[in-house]
């Protein structure tokens, strides 16, 4: 991986570590990836995007089209009928986003099943120890 900026001494303390973790919290919500996601393959209307994001409310989807907006992300085209028709469409840098997070949820796809079989076997160890540690404290 080639990194363009070098990491600082001290991350966390850096300023600019502090902006990327702002950004991040922001872009890495469920709702954000989603919307850029369903926007990552054509324009899209309010509720078309409400219905393909599925589970996401009214307000959160307003919100996060907002804030993506606010970010240069998202563009919002509204047309003069009545009732006002509003398109929203990913910007160059959004779309510039859109192809990372695609190759993350891709990745994810590709994992999902030994990532959920390693899950499965923690769990077990943690009740394991649990059963133990509960029998253990019972023996005088």
């Amino acid at each position: 991986m080639r990194m363009t900026t070098p990491i600082p001494g001290k991350p966390g303390t850096d300023s600019r570590c502090q902006k990327v973790n702002l950004i991040l919290g922001r872009l890495g919500d469920k709702w954000t990836i989603l919307t850029i996601a369903m926007l990552a393959e054509r324009t899209r209307r309010f509720n078309e995007l409400k219905r393909l994001i599925g589970g996401i409310s009214q307000q959160m989807l307003t919100r996060t089209l907002k804030a993506l907006e606010r970010d240069g992300m998202v563009i919002r085209k509204v047309y003069p009928t009545v009732p006002p028709q509003v398109e929203y469409s990913l910007t160059d840098l959004g779309r510039s986003l859109a192809v990372p997070m695609m190759q993350l949820a891709t990745w994810v796809l590709d994992h999902v099943a030994e990532i959920e079989a390693q899950q499965r076997a923690h769990d077990q160890q943690a009740e394991r120890r649990s059963v133990d540690a509960s029998v253990a404290a019972e023996r005088p």
